[in-house]
């Protein structure tokens, strides 16, 4: 069963098996199988990535009004009956539930996810803050954990709140709301994706405007839910650093000079412009729009979150 299927892990294959395999001596416990898999070779330790920033721990979820935080991420992926993948970008409000958005995509790339954030801003105007995993296209191992994505929703002064590695629960309203979607939508999945889409709609029509909602008192999110007052600006606001900062403009190296250095930053800021504040003795306090991605210090020249 690992050989058929390599990602499932100890629990899932015993899970699987007991049913279907009565006739076998299966182990009562999963870390049982675990040993197994790994005295066969089937099984290796999960190397944990090298960050290169300092993750700033759980951000406090504040929900009190509507568009206060909203929660995004992507629902797992899962094949329509024409055996193509479907991965639902989902937006939720975090204080009304109510989905903002639920968009079958092909990949979790950020060329397909920026377009639907985009008409999500123009429809409901913008949040004060995005709340997300640290996954693509949200996050990368950058410094800030800086996306393409996250540095737009900085131009456009929303705050981006990384819930910790591995605690889903951070996002918890929002993931309860993605196991009822998967109950609901994906399970038969439909049969291409214009139908998957159909679906969803319907889905989101029904949960915001219809179903009677536990911890909203038995009221639907459509009744506490409101539009921003703050509307998509047509143009990106340009950013306004004070007199005394020193500014450069990322090459498409993902460098900036400072004293004829060449200095990396991050690929998310290229022909973006930071600002540079010294702060002490060949310390400097380095900024993109008004959120601080770290300091870097002319003993080495490098900057760190």
């Amino acid at each position: 069963m690992r050989r058929d299927h390599p990602t499932w892990g100890p629990k899932k294959l015993l899970a699987y098996l007991q049913p279907r395999r009565p006739d076998l001596s299966l182990p009562a416990a999963a870390s049982t199988v675990g040993e197994l898999l790994k005295q066969q070779g089937l099984s290796q330790p999960r190397k944990r990535p090298a960050r290169s920033w300092k993750h700033p721990g759980e951000p406090s979820l504040q929900a009190d009004v509507p568009n206060q935080t909203w929660c995004a991420d992507f629902k797992g992926q899962f094949p329509t009956k024409d055996g193509k993948d479907c991965y639902p970008l989902t937006i939720t409000d975090a204080h009304s539930r109510f989905v903002l958005c639920c968009h079958g995509l092909p990949s979790v790339r950020q060329e397909g996810a920026l377009p639907v954030f985009e008409r999500a801003f123009a429809e409901f105007g913008l949040p004060q803050a995005i709340r997300t995993d640290n996954g693509v296209p949200f996050a990368t191992q950058a410094i800030c954990g800086l996306s393409k994505l996250s540095a737009w929703w900085i131009k456009l002064g929303i705050a981006h709140q990384r819930i910790e590695p591995g605690q889903p629960q951070q996002n918890g309203r929002h993931e309860r709301m993605h196991k009822t979607l998967k109950r609901e939508t994906a399970r038969p999945p439909q049969q291409n994706h214009s139908a998957q889409q159909a679906r969803f709609d319907a889905w989101r029509t029904e949960f915001n405007f219809e179903r009677p909602h536990e911890a909203l008192g038995m009221k639907t999110p459509a009744s506490l839910y409101s539009a921003s007052s703050r509307p998509l600006p047509p143009k990106l606001p340009e950013p306004n650093y004070p007199g005394h900062f020193q500014v450069r403009l990322v090459s498409k190296s993902s460098m900036f000079r400072l004293h004829h250095r060449a200095i990396f930053i991050s690929e998310a800021l290229v022909d973006e412009y930071i600002g540079l504040e010294e702060t002490g003795d060949g310390v400097w306090s380095v900024y993109f729009y008004d959120v601080l991605l770290g300091r870097l210090s002319e003993r080495d020249y490098k900057v760190r979150g």
